[in-house]
């Protein structure tokens, strides 16, 4: 199942790509007010899987009696997909390729760092060019998204606790990552998460180490890569961390980057996002999430 969040008069309401368009879930919930279905994304992620049988057999009922309530993806305004995660957590430096290009060393453990709820928005938002950095980066990343508490799970049995998948771009103002140790302040910027379109629910994912990324920005391709470069797999990632935290539903965490950055290019070659550029990051079987660069005012 592909969930959406759409945004409407302050309102962050569930929504549900199908072949037959998107539904606003509310609004039908509304229509049909005999109905007992939650209309928001973060109930739909805690209810451990069991709302999502629910919600099918709602939106099956409703289409079958043409009861269902549209809303044009042209005509709406799109929200992050997870709109409330209590944790999000990065992993840096985790495709050989980008390491590689950084001439960077692969890491022994994952590297961890992390990101606010300031930092989500969601497909085709405009998002602010900081005038604190010259040096904003793209950054295509496989969002997992955890739907069970985790805590001490093992690597063979983490991938049961995730809800599903979503594309992010993890933008990174540079010079303000290399300011110090701390990669911190060059992550969490406004806005510097875009997530989305969808969230996908892990059963029509299938295996997450086996998918395609890209980047385009203005139209042309970044980043080409495979989730299959990771040097530790979403499996091992989940397991990690819940030894360490413990995750919630609706955490997310972001897997890293492959390699086609511009920090990765000889610095002759570097060309930053701008005001005016338009960025696009795709995931195979997730979708295309599109966000446009404006000044910041």
């Amino acid at each position: 199942m592909k969930l959406v969040t759409i945004e409407e008069q302050g309102r962050q309401k569930l929504g549900v790509q199908t072949e037959q368009g998107i539904i606003d879930i509310a609004a039908t919930a509304e229509k049909n007010a005999k109905c007992n279905i939650q209309t928001d994304v973060m109930s739909v992620i805690s209810s451990n899987k069991e709302e999502l049988s629910n919600l099918q057999d709602f939106i099956s009922s409703v289409q079958a009696e043409e009861k269902a309530v549209f809303v044009a993806p042209d005509k709406m305004t799109w929200g992050p997909c997870v709109t409330k995660p209590h944790k999000i957590i990065c992993v840096g430096l985790n495709y050989r390729r980008h390491a590689d290009e950084t001439n960077a060393h692969y890491p022994e453990v994952p590297i961890l760092f992390n990101k606010f709820d300031n930092a989500l928005t969601g497909h085709k938002s405009e998002i602010p060019v900081p005038k604190v950095t010259d040096m904003l980066d793209y950054e295509v990343e496989l969002g997992i998204v955890i739907g069970e508490k985790a805590k001490n799970v093992k690597e063979e049995e983490a991938l049961d606790y995730v809800f599903g998948y979503c594309a992010v771009n993890d933008l990174s103002a540079r010079d303000l990552q290399m300011r110090t140790h701390q990669w911190l302040l060059g992550k969490s910027c406004d806005k510097f998460s875009p997530i989305g379109p969808y969230l996908v629910t892990s059963d029509e994912v299938g295996n997450p180490n086996d998918l395609a990324l890209k980047t385009y920005v203005n139209g042309e391709l970044r980043q080409d890569s495979h989730t299959s470069d990771m040097i530790f797999s979403c499996a091992e990632i989940v397991s990690y961390i819940s030894r360490h935290m413990t995750l919630e539903p609706g955490d997310i965490i972001l897997t890293g980057t492959p390699e086609g950055v511009v920090l990765g290019y000889p610095e002759e070659k570097q060309v930053y996002i701008k005001p005016g550029d338009e960025v696009t990051v795709e995931i195979e079987k997730l979708g295309s999430l599109t966000n446009y660069f404006v000044d910041e005012k």
